[in-house]
């Protein structure tokens, strides 16, 4: 195939590649040495957070052999999984990749790299891969199933085009989306040294102002500690139970074949679970999981329907729900598993715990920042879901070519692409 075509082509993944390759056999390390080990877990929604990706023995011969490399795209080959896959947009960390992982590696002098890799987040390649897949205990697809995907080569003019406008969409929803990581951390932090370690009390005692806050919100911290069953607490501030703070509630049952698309969220134990046409429960809200799925916390901003798989914060006593959700995070609630099978949580067992109950005034002082944190958060989703939307519609026509870009000058970041 020539380096630069002018006509529109249809070929096989495996034809663009300069080679396809099973990942390495061996196993995760627990120790923090060698390169990282890439997993499937590690693929969420065609993007890779090496943050979580563990580390491996693998020899240096190993390390070479399976190395991943900018313009790479690793695709699942078994379970459910099957047909996951994303793309190395920027120098990785050294690693290498699972034997259930499969690297396509795409010639750069056929084909934008890229170009192909987007090709591979479209409903034609998911139809292909229901379509090739076998197995039943064990769903999966071999190279030869996945490699045979029929993908399109634009002129290298287009691709590039193409390539760059996807991108620049990508890189806007990455950006709300690390915004919005950053503004829940803040609201976090601030929850914890206010509530947890005190620090406006501490900065009072030492005779400093505390840090962050106007003088009227500083007025409203105790500026001691006194002894308590919990341990030293500020002056004033008394020790309950959780329930002094907020009451928890089972969801209510909504089964799927009378569920109706609409407005309102539909609140599983594992999250968001679709749409319903009314609610029960009303906004701001609390939800945390109760049968199947716990430990996970969520902050409904709108009206919502709790499934019966979550419990609800029904009351708000002398919590409010920023403060709730912060403080229902903090809890190990993994660990009231009641259950055995299906993981459970009682509410009563976690009711009844000792809490310490903070003047409403500085609950509601903290509400007031943290509300304002958390409506950011999902103005940026909704723009995220927005820009993400766009994305999948120019998907395909840009991939056709039936829908044709002017030519960039520039990339939105220099591409080291294998030869």
């Amino acid at each position: 195939m020539s380096a630069v075509s002018t006509t529109t082509q249809s070929v096989t993944l495996t034809d663009v590649c300069l080679n396809v390759s099973y990942g390495y056999t061996e196993s995760a390390s627990t120790q923090k040495v060698g390169p990282k080990f890439l997993r499937i877990t590690d693929i969420q929604g065609g993007n890779f957070d090496w943050t979580k990706v563990p580390y491996c023995p693998a020899s240096d011969k190993d390390t070479k052999k399976y190395a991943l490399q900018i313009g790479d795209i690793v695709i699942a080959r078994t379970g459910n999984s099957t047909g996951e896959n994303a793309q190395i947009w920027s120098q990785p960390p050294a690693a290498v990749f699972a034997s259930y992982l499969i690297r396509f590696r795409v010639d750069a002098r056929q084909a934008n790299p890229f170009f192909i890799g987007y090709q591979l987040r479209t409903d034609s390649f998911r139809e292909h891969v229901l379509a090739v897949r076998s197995g039943s205990a064990q769903p999966g697809a071999n190279a030869k199933q996945l490699g045979a995907f029929t993908v399109q080569l634009l002129p290298r003019a287009q691709q590039d085009s193409a390539v760059y406008a996807l991108r620049c969409l990508d890189e806007s929803i990455i950006l709300l989306r690390e915004t919005n990581a950053t503004l829940e951390a803040i609201a976090q932090a601030l929850f914890k040294s206010w509530f947890v370690d005190f620090d406006p009390v501490r900065a009072k005692m030492e005779g400093r102002a505390p840090e962050g806050m106007d003088e009227a919100t500083a007025a409203l911290f105790p500026d001691g500690f006194e002894e308590s069953e919990l341990g030293l607490v500020p002056k004033g501030w008394r020790v309950g139970t959780l329930q002094d703070l907020l009451v928890l509630q089972r969801g209510f049952d909504l089964p799927s074949d009378t569920r109706v698309s609409g407005d309102y969220p539909i609140i599983a134990a594992s999250g968001p679970s679709g749409t319903h046409i009314v609610p029960m429960a009303k906004a701001p809200g609390v939800v945390t999981g109760r049968s199947g799925v716990l430990g996970r916390v969520f902050l409904e901003l709108d009206d919502y329907w709790p499934l019966n798989t979550t419990l609800w914060v029904k009351e708000f006593k002398a919590a409010t729900p920023c403060y709730a959700y912060e403080l229902l995070r903090l809890l190990d609630l993994k660990s009231f598993n009641a259950g055995s099978a299906v993981p459970t949580l009682n509410r009563n067992h976690i009711h009844s715990l000792p809490y310490l109950v903070p003047s409403r005034d500085c609950v509601a002082a903290y509400e007031s920042i943290a509300i304002q944190f958390h409506k950011r958060v999902r103005l940026n989703n909704e723009q995220a879901q927005t820009l993400a939307t766009l994305r999948d519609t120019l998907l395909p026509r840009l991939i056709s070519g039936q829908l044709r870009l002017p030519n960039f000058d520039a990339e939105p970041q220099p591409l080291e692409l294998a030869a």
